[in-house]
């Protein structure tokens, strides 16, 4: 279960309504101290019976905050309070939010399939461009050197001025056509793992629903106070958070890979290959990207992609299909939240 521990319940969306509930709570402990403070205390010690009715009151109420098990209990009741609460207007459930990143899945699955067309045809205009240019070059450096040989030196300085020209805009187009590279790596190689990222939510949800009828109607309310009350781990409330850390992992990778699409997006709209024209502000946060560290949903392979984008070596097949993930070659990515 650490694979699984969730996020504190105060960052969860019961959190909120807990935190609201508990300030009204504080609050009205303190308007009825202040306003009444006096009048309990005066009738607690009128007499015998009321005075030890107020120690046995407080004796209780001194053992539940003193007795880790009955705190245990009274938090998992509150808990389950706010969460039941919060379901009403928002979905909490695991389940339930799982299948709504499936579905969201599936939209920027298709909106990411048509941003790679896209981005495959600039870098194809682009890479006719640069080779336009190189042609331009060479032509003019041999007509500047037949120039000089003819003692022609207005032509020749106009002909070397132009390929000088042609240097310059070729330099800023291939950094442009490299980091077109680093972002279509990575677009192609999110998009295999968010069709397997979906194909795993899937199965999760078909599989996990009929076990956790079966753990919630053999494992009730009553049976996880008891659980807690002796001290033993709940398989209920284990579940429920093995398929909250899911959606909450599942969460930060769709959320990512939404964040890149709008960046590469925004990007894209800023180029204007046909006057050699785009923003320094795009180029700048795809490499804020890359230098950002960590990515839940490339992993280890973001390092990869970008060794292998920086790699002159190593040359982009524009024209290969991206690869369809084989459900027989691995294990479901999530099986290990419920170890």
């Amino acid at each position: 279960m650490e694979k699984s521990s969730s996020r504190s319940f105060w960052k969860k969306k019961e959190g909120f309504a807990g935190g609201v509930f508990m300030g009204l709570i504080a609050g009205a402990l303190a308007f009825v101290g202040v306003r009444f403070g006096a009048a309990i205390v005066a009738a607690a010690t009128a007499n015998t019976v009321s005075l030890v009715v107020s120690i046995v009151i407080l004796a209780a109420l001194a053992y539940l905050l003193i007795d880790p098990k009955m705190r245990s209990l009274i938090w998992y009741m509150y808990k389950s309070a706010m969460r039941k609460i919060t379901s009403l207007f928002v979905t909490v459930d695991p389940i339930n939010i799982l299948k709504s990143y499936a579905e969201s899945l599936g939209d920027n699955l298709k909106k990411m399939n048509r941003q790679i067309n896209q981005l495959r045809a600039q870098m194809h205009k682009l890479n006719e461009t640069i080779h336009k240019n190189k042609q331009e070059i060479h032509n003019n450096l041999q007509l500047a050197s037949e120039a000089k040989e003819k003692q022609k030196e207005k032509t020749m300085i106009l002909k070397s001025r132009k390929a000088g020209r042609l240097k310059e805009s070729n330099t800023k187009l291939q950094a442009l056509h490299n980091k077109m590279e680093v972002m279509y790596r990575v677009l192609t190689k999110m998009y295999e793992n968010s069709e397997i990222l979906k194909e795993d939510i899937e199965d999760q949800v078909d599989i996990k629903v009929q076990e956790r009828k079966a753990i919630h109607s053999s494992h009730g309310a009553m049976r996880s106070a008891m659980n807690i009350m002796s001290g033993s781990n709940d398989k209920r409330m284990m579940f429920d958070e093995a398929l909250e850390a899911i959606a909450e992992d599942v969460g930060s990778k769709v959320g990512e890979m939404e964040r890149f699409m709008d960046m590469s997006a925004n990007f894209m709209d800023s180029v204007d290959l046909q006057n050699g024209v785009f923003e320094e502000k795009g180029l700048q946060m795809l490499d804020d990207w890359e230098k950002n560290g960590v990515s839940k949903i490339l992993g280890d392979e973001k390092e990869h992609l970008l060794i292998e984008a920086h790699d002159e070596d190593n040359i982009l097949d524009l024209n290969q299909p991206i690869r369809k993930p084989e459900k027989s070659d691995r294990s479901n990515q999530y099986d290990s939240f419920f170890e």
